[in-house]
């Protein structure tokens, strides 16, 4: 699919906030710096219903919220130079317990991150819109994926 835009990316991002299950997914989002991944998380946080500041958790690493009923870890695994520094960090026991995962720069945890449920691809046109590949790797992730291509989404 394609996002012509930041409104294309926030609606996906509100039909993603809706589906049943997510507050125990782990996803993925791939892509290269400038591709759009924290502006999703923002925009599904905001979905969600976090407010204040939603901060990039580039330098912190990971940036927790709490809802009632609802506890989100959104990670920024850029500046991880070994994946055992993952291991290091506690984020195990993190990813071990309940809540909604959101992991930026997955592949900087390689080995150690448990799989995702969803992984969102996001790449960066010439023409500055977003081609976006979602792939269910998980039976929550495979139900998330059919609910948001029931609703107007596309894979």
């Amino acid at each position: 699919m394609v996002w012509p835009d930041e409104v294309a990316t926030q609606a996906f991002a509100t039909a993603l906030a809706g589906q049943p299950g997510l507050g125990q997914a782990v996803i993925e989002l791939r892509g290269e710096l400038g591709a759009g991944k924290t502006t999703l998380v923002r925009h599904l946080l905001r979905a969600l219903g976090v407010q204040g500041r939603v901060k990039s958790p580039t330098y912190a690493v990971v940036e927790p919220y709490e809802l009632a009923g609802l506890s989100i870890w959104h990670f920024d695994f850029y500046r991880l130079n070994d994946p055992r520094e993952w291991e290091d960090a506690g984020f195990r026991d993190i990813f071990a317990g309940p809540g909604l995962k959101l992991a930026e720069w997955p592949e900087k945890a390689a080995g150690h991150m448990p799989a995702a449920d969803l992984m969102i691809s996001l790449t960066v046109r010439e023409d500055e819109t977003r081609e976006v590949r979602l792939t269910a790797q998980s039976p929550l992730g495979a139900k998330l994926l059919s609910a948001i291509t029931d609703t107007g989404g596309e894979a």
